[in-house]
């Protein structure tokens, strides 16, 4: 496994640290005054999603791990487990849902998703940055409302709940962010 040094360590990359995989977060390089400088790495555990504040000096190494990205098709839910199908190989796999966590709800069939293994274990999973939903259920304007507050709550077809400009209303086609879950703009919109 290929080696970097402590002020290397950049947001996203994988390392080996303390017996476990983290992922970096955040990195601020430190220069103070006195003393060495060394990079205050913010990192998630990648297995249990706990957090941690790490000082690395310069002269410091540690693992850096490549995850192998893969390519699955959703393909259904069975129970509390999301199956997926390996785009190469056509094996199928089974995802806890709280394991993917509130984003499981913008699973569509056949969606593409990139899946982060280490030695063929599941650590992350990339869903599409956007996806299209439809609002079933919108909150009526309530007229006189000031522009700055007049985003409204809507209820989108997979349950999640998100906030919409005033003029969209139940029925229409939304684009959504995955990662944030608010409203991006209208489907037909470009």
């Amino acid at each position: 496994m290929p080696k970097i040094n402590g002020n290397q360590i950049a947001p996203g990359a994988v390392i080996e640290h303390d017996g476990g995989l983290w992922v970096a977060v955040k990195t601020n390089a430190v220069k103070p005054g006195k003393g060495g400088a060394f990079n205050q790495v913010e990192l998630k555990n990648l297995i249990d999603g706990r957090k941690l504040n790490e000082r690395f000096r310069a002269d410091e190494t540690v693992e850096a791990i490549d995850l192998e990205l893969k390519d699955f098709s959703y393909l259904y839910a069975e129970g509390e487990n999301l199956v997926f199908m390996d785009l190469e190989s056509y094996e199928q796999i089974e995802l806890a849902k709280d394991w993917i966590g509130e984003r499981a709800a913008f699973l569509q069939d056949g969606m593409k998703v990139t899946l982060q293994m280490h030695e063929a274990r599941p650590i992350s999973i990339r869903l599409p940055a956007y996806v299209t939903l439809q609002i079933v259920e919108a909150d009526p304007v309530v007229r006189g409302q000031t522009a700055a507050s007049s985003y409204k709550s809507a209820v989108l077809e997979n349950g999640l709940r998100v906030l919409v400009p005033p003029f969209i209303a139940s029925g229409e086609k939304i684009v959504v962010d995955t990662n944030e879950v608010t409203y991006m703009r209208r489907a037909d919109e470009k």
